[in-house]
């Protein structure tokens, strides 16, 4: 690779570095990005939902050639013990809007398109190129990229981090700590392929309507995790994951609790005659407002997962990967258009403008519920959807016991699994961590 100086350098070509990459490129900026695969998406075989608000920022016509799989009109929220759910459902028409708001995607195709929209906008983009280090000045500013390429050093003016979870150039660098494993979460995912006509029915589904279940409960065996069921055209993703902690401590496989998650009553007979194709496993950072590193330095800028920008509570990553990677290439091109020079000072632009979006402002709201979570575990993921389930059972049995003796019995079970101090006390320290 020859040796050329870029006005910007995105390392990464995900949701936040492509959204990087083609907001700087489009507004002419010279722009060099890399990734490491064989092409972008090249190590994504999951399904995930997109949500249409953060990319409708960058690209408003995304919707005539991105490849979308199903639009969202149903969540599922549930809560499992070994042999049922309690859970709740919202559905409307409403959604089946002219412009609909969620998405399921396959990522290593949605990813594939967004890198073309990238290199249509007029960025370099480099695959199979893997950024070693950072190069810095004598004053310490970054100002530059070592890759693994024949005379890899390249110049800019700034580099994007859009690297992921794993972050190991940020590592590297000292911009950012190594991965505690109470801070991210490994998850477990399979495709698994049906007829279409097979996945509308058995979802009560017609044209490109989708699904989407979220699970909690005793198939986490206690751990910190939740799982996941979404509906593409021809396939199902399926998925479950938990603290690296957890699985540490308890010894847990994570395939075995997709089985376990997979071969589950309420499960079981929406995966009946699949045939799984893919099968990947990632990390994903969980650790909430309180993980956040240092988003801005001297020449540097971090995005997306590296950046820890997940919302563990709503599961949302796509759009405050693609809102974070917008705003940091916004910051450049302002701060290139007024020929000022990228330093710590200026640069600092990037966080006061995500204060004023939503990423920061929700972070900021549940930066209390990961370490809620965790210091509940055995509570939250195993008592309390059994007790659920057992007032369920109680409730609706029609078995000749009168209805005011159910509901003592009910109000009994409860009291003498948790006491209701108990309950009261986990009341006020989730409503504590919700504020």
């Amino acid at each position: 690779m020859v040796e050329q100086r870029f006005d910007a350098i995105v390392v990464g070509a995900g949701p936040s570095g492509n959204a990087a990459a083609y907001t700087l490129a489009k507004e002419g900026l010279n722009v060099l990005q890399l990734e490491r695969g064989e092409y972008a998406g090249s190590k994504n075989v999951q399904g995930a939902i997109l949500y249409s608000d953060a990319l409708e920022k960058l690209i408003p016509s995304f919707r005539e050639d991105a490849p979308l799989e199903r639009h969202v009109i149903e969540q599922r929220l549930w809560m499992l013990d070994d042999a049922s759910y309690t859970g709740m459902h919202y559905r409307s028409e409403e959604f089946n809007e002219e412009k609909p708001n969620r998405y399921t995607i396959i990522r290593a195709q949605f990813d594939k398109w967004f890198s073309q929209k990238v290199r249509d906008a007029g960025a370099t983009v480099l695959y199979e190129t893997t950024v070693k280090e950072l190069i810095r000045n004598t004053s310490g500013k970054v100002i530059g990229v070592q890759t693994d390429r024949e005379d890899g050093a390249v110049m800019a003016d700034v580099v994007i981090l859009a690297e992921g979870v794993n972050g190991l150039v940020g590592q590297r660098s000292g911009l950012r700590d190594e991965l505690k494993p109470d801070t991210v979460a490994l998850a477990v995912k399979e495709m698994h392929f049906l007829p279409r006509d097979v996945i509308e029915s058995r979802f009560n589904l017609k044209g490109d309507e989708g699904v989407v279940i979220e699970a909690m409960g005793s198939v986490t065996l206690g751990m910190t995790g939740t799982a996941f069921l979404y509906t593409n055209e021809e396939s199902i993703s399926v998925g479950i994951g938990c603290l690296v902690s957890d699985f540490k401590e308890t010894g847990a496989k994570p395939y075995e609790l997709l089985e376990r998650f997979k071969s589950h009553p309420a499960i079981a007979p929406l995966l009946a005659g699949s045939e799984v194709k893919e099968y990947a496993a990632h990390l994903i950072p969980e650790g909430g407002y309180n993980a956040i590193p240092s988003l801005f330095g001297d020449g540097w800028l971090m995005v997306g997962d590296a950046g820890h920008f997940v919302n563990a509570v709503h599961r949302e990553g796509s759009n405050l990967a693609m809102t974070t990677g917008r705003v940091a290439a916004e910051t450049v091109v302002r701060l290139h258009r007024m020929r000022k020079e990228m330093t710590k000072a200026n640069l600092a632009e990037y966080q006061e403008r995500l204060e004023k979006t939503f990423v920061l402002k929700d972070m900021r709201k549940y930066r209390k519920i990961p370490a809620f979570l965790h210091g509940n575990k055995e509570t939250l993921f195993g008592l309390y959807p059994r007790l659920l389930s057992k007032a369920a059972q109680t409730w609706f049995r029609v078995d000749g016991l009168d209805k005011k003796a159910k509901e003592k019995a009910i109000v009994s079970s409860f009291r003498q699994a948790r006491t209701l101090r108990g309950m009261i006390g986990d009341a006020f320290k989730l409503a504590r961590a919700w504020r």
